[in-house]
This record gives C-alpha cells, structure tokens and sequence, in this order.
C-alpha cells in the first residue's frame, strides 16, 4: 500500500509526522510519497489549513493530530 503524507517546506508538523511515519514504515511495510501541497493550486486550496494529512489512494485520510495508535487504527480499516 502506498500512503501520502501531505505536507509542505517549513512545515513543522509535517516534519513530526515524517519521522513518526519513517518509523513505522518497517513495521507496516508501506509505501510513503511526500506530497508537497504548495506544489499544486489544488491541494493547497483544500489541504493549507489542515496539514499534514495522510491519504491512501483509496481516498482515506487520516488528518494531525494522530500517534502510533491511531495510525493503526486507520491503516486497518483503510486495508480492510
């Protein structure tokens, strides 16, 4: 499964959630893209406010704040 971390540069929050999320990459065995929002006129109208999110392709999203926990909540439901 491929999850999408989208955030920006200079994103504080966003950094939190990268390495929460390059720290469970080996136990769930996911893909993670960064997706940087202000790259898209798009995704930043929806997302500006509310980064860092993960998204699946699927279309679940999992907005911040999320811990482990939480995380693995999510990405059960979003496999099922």
């Amino acid at each position: 499964m491929q999850i999408q971390l989208l955030g920006t540069s200079g994103c504080h929050l966003c950094d939190v959630a990268e390495r929460l999320m390059r720290k469970l990459v080996p136990i769930y065995q996911f893909d993670l893209a960064k997706v940087d929002i202000a790259l898209d006129t798009h995704l930043m109208d929806e997302y500006a406010m509310s980064i860092p999110v993960l998204r699946t392709q699927g279309g679940h999203e999992l907005g911040w704040p999320f811990d482990e926990a939480q995380f693995e909540a999510w990405f059960n439901s979003a496999n099922e």
